[in-house]
């Protein structure tokens, strides 16, 4: 059973048929009071950072997100929400992964970032089971967390910036697993997983 977070930002439907075809029973919850009966999580988020973390607030999700002790895997902006701050709106984030988001040194390239990049690993992970260098994965973000210790694989775009980062429980990818086909599928399994 897994909980996709309703933030009314996100294309969650894609999301959810990602994870049913994998055999996932999902429930898209509203309410932040259900999302602790959930042995697993997913913050997705498709946006503005600000309208997103507005809408956390709003909708008081900061603490039960926080206090979720189980896996919880966000997904591009959602991603961006778990870390400290984004210079998109100048939002304070949730806090969950250390790390500040900035406007991607796209190196005079083409923004948004919008495409499929490769994936250079950068520690182990149990979420990284089968996932080898230079596997691709699909990419839609103007935003970029700068790698740290957290950082498990970076992708590059003019500039290195974190493609996945990780603390504890809290998982984020920057790209779109939904959208990756099989390296995306490998991954959501993986993170079915934990």
């Amino acid at each position: 059973m897994i909980a996709i977070i309703n933030t009314g930002c996100a294309n969650i439907n894609s999301v959810r048929f990602a994870f049913e075809r994998l055999g996932a029973q999902v429930e898209i919850i509203t309410e932040p009071e259900k999302l602790k009966n959930f042995p697993r999580a997913v913050l997705p988020g498709v946006g503005h950072a600000s309208v997103a973390m507005k809408r956390l607030i709003d909708n008081n999700w900061q603490d039960a997100i926080k206090n979720f002790n189980k896996p919880l895997l966000g997904i591009c902006l959602g991603m961006q929400l778990m870390c400290d701050e984004t210079e998109e709106g100048n939002v304070t984030a949730l806090g969950l992964i250390p790390g500040k988001l900035g406007a991607l040194k796209s190196d005079n390239l083409t923004l948004p970032h919008m495409g499929w990049n490769n994936l250079n690993l950068k520690s182990s992970h149990p979420i990284l089971n089968g996932i080898d260098a230079n596997d691709q994965v699909y990419y839609v973000h103007s935003f970029a967390h700068q790698p740290n210790q957290y950082t498990l694989a970076t992708s590059d775009y003019g500039a290195e910036f974190s493609a996945i980062i990780a603390k504890d429980n809290f998982i984020g990818m920057q790209f779109h697993p939904e959208k990756s086909a099989d390296v995306g599928e490998r991954l959501l399994k993986n993170f079915l997983a934990l």
